[in-house]
């Protein structure tokens, strides 16, 4: 199902890929129902930072909660004022997403092979990095205050923090395939990632990184929502 949400200034190469369908076993609540200090679904930040750093279309995998997921995503999304060119969000849902971060990641890419015309490369996040902001997406994607890349299908860039690998993931359309095939249980893309010599590009400047997998005091579940 695609769902014009809302509008973003500028144009892209890349597309941005949300995922967002596991279950929050360590958490206690599916992550994609989960509000942040400030009161924003974390969801809605993830979708609406990868759109303003000049991703489009945004692709968000739901699994677990997706239909309430859904109804957040709609319901923030189209409550945003921000000017500018539409940015389309895509949902893709991941029936097996119980199986694992695999699932997700498979199912995310695969509708990415289906987009129109089709993007050069796509940027990855996990719904539960809180503190992702635009000026790191647009370092990966080269676009960073004086840099400049060309992003091609065969780009394969991540954002590291010190020493720790970390999102986005920028990947490359030619890599879309061979990736999906090697993907199993709950692993994601670092096994190719590493065997395919990925670029690393430090943003310990920018943010932090730092995936949530447990609950603090801020983050809640949304409410009305889980």
């Amino acid at each position: 199902m695609a769902a014009s949400t809302t509008t973003f200034r500028g144009q892209t190469r890349s597309a941005g890929l949300v995922l967002a369908a596991g279950g929050g076993t360590r958490y206690g609540t599916p992550k994609v129902l989960v509000r942040g200090a400030d009161g924003v679904p974390w969801l809605q930040h993830a979708v609406t930072t990868l759109a303003a750093s000049g991703c489009s279309p945004i692709l968000v995998v739901l699994g677990a909660a997706a239909e309430q997921a859904e109804t957040l995503l709609a319901e923030t999304l189209l409550a945003e004022t921000l000017g500018g060119s539409e940015v389309p969000v895509v949902i893709v849902r991941a029936p097996d997403w119980a199986a694992g971060l695999s699932a997700s990641l498979r199912a995310g890419l695969d509708a990415a092979g289906r987009l129109e015309p089709l993007p050069s490369a796509i940027a990855v996040v996990p719904v539960d990095v809180p503190d992702l902001n635009t000026a790191t997406v647009a370092r990966v994607l080269g676009t960073h205050e004086h840099e400049h890349i060309v992003v091609t299908p065969d780009s394969l860039r991540q954002a590291v923090f010190g020493s720790r690998p970390g999102h986005p993931v920028l990947i490359g359309r030619a890599h879309w395939a061979p990736l999906a095939a090697g993907l199993q249980g709950d692993q994601g893309a670092r096994p190719y990632l590493m065997a395919h010599h990925v670029q690393a590009v430090e943003c310990g400047d920018l943010s932090t990184g730092l995936d949530v997998d447990s609950p603090a005091p801020g983050p809640l579940p949304a409410p009305g929502h889980g």
